[in-house]
């Protein structure tokens, strides 16, 4: 994966935002950047902020207050179309008219956006050509395969050829290997200069970002690389437990008189011993194995820890 531009040279400039609804705060003085040609995760739980954020670069939404510039267009009152023009926005729900066709869907968003007919015919035929697609524009969006449903609403959101590319949940429901195959297109995209902006909630999707943010309560909690966020998070090793067969439950709850963080991973619980605890204390009631720590791990610990 090639390297993005420096976040010193940002396409989305994000200064102290804040948006409140009557009297609830749905983000609070968020600040960060995104660099020309970076895939930027955005990453939190249900109610974290995220959609309000993008709502705000979308240009669908006016802050209460900060500053949002998308690749130098400051989002003004009166200005929401200049923002609009910049940015291509693709949701988990694929953004499609289920009963028009193909064709008709893509006539559609080149409409919405002015696109030139001649303008139009050229991109829709470079997009294809990425996706790959070998199938009539003439078929029902709903007869599609989710996967394929899915590669349309990116070449819907892209065919105005916007900077920025905001997608929003954009693999849910669709199988691992069109997720995988979704992310191979997003790699592209990156190659070919544009800026892409992630939500997911899939963590091992997350890794493939160039940085990522974590939000709660409206709030920015932590950004940087994935290995940054993992080493500032884990500075003590990170180990999987499996409880042999027999151990009884007193053996589990007691570990958390033996660690700092024990997390359930299915039949097995990623544990940080306290100090003066050795792995070997525990090898007589579990399956000891020191491992490296996932993003997953990074979100149960900072997003969710505090629960």
């Amino acid at each position: 994966m090639s390297e993005p531009t420096s976040p010193s040279q940002p396409l989305v400039e994000v200064q102290d935002l804040s948006v409140r609804f009557g009297s609830f705060w749905a983000v609070k003085g968020v600040s960060f950047t995104v660099g020309r040609g970076e895939i930027f995760g955005f990453l939190g739980a249900n109610g974290a902020g995220k959609t309000t954020t993008i709502r705000v670069i979308c240009g669908l939404l006016q802050a209460t207050s900060g500053r949002v510039v998308v690749d130098g267009e400051v989002f003004l009152p009166g200005h929401e179309e200049r923002i609009k023009a910049k940015v291509g926005y693709m949701s988990q729900k694929f953004t499609l008219y289920q009963d028009l066709s193909v064709g008709e869907n893509l006539d559609f968003a080149a409409a919405l956006h002015n696109v030139s007919e001649e303008t139009f015919r050229k991109r829709k035929q470079e997009l294809f050509e990425m996706i790959q697609f070998d199938r009539s524009e003439g078929d029902i969006v709903e007869d599609l395969p989710g996967g394929t449903k899915q590669q349309i609403a990116l070449v819907a959101s892209l065919i105005h050829d916007p900077p920025l590319v905001v997608l929003d949940e954009p693999t849910a429901g669709v199988s691992p290997f069109s997720r995988a195959k979704f992310w191979d297109l997003i790699r592209l995209l990156t190659d070919k200069g544009k800026t892409v902006f992630v939500t997911t909630h899939y963590m091992d999707e997350a890794e493939n970002c160039h940085r990522v943010v974590f939000m709660r309560s409206g709030e920015l909690i932590a950004l940087g690389s994935p290995q940054q966020l993992k080493k500032e998070t884990f500075q003590k090793p990170l180990y999987s437990l499996l409880p042999r067969q027999g151990v009884p439950e007193t053996v589990v709850e007691n570990l958390t008189n033996l660690c700092d963080m024990v997390e359930p991973y299915g039949q097995r619980y990623h544990i940080i011993l306290k100090e003066g605890i050795s792995p070997e204390n525990l090898e007589d009631e579990f399956v000891v194995e020191r491992i490296e720590p996932s993003l997953e791990d990074v979100f149960i610990r900072r997003v969710e820890g505090d629960r």
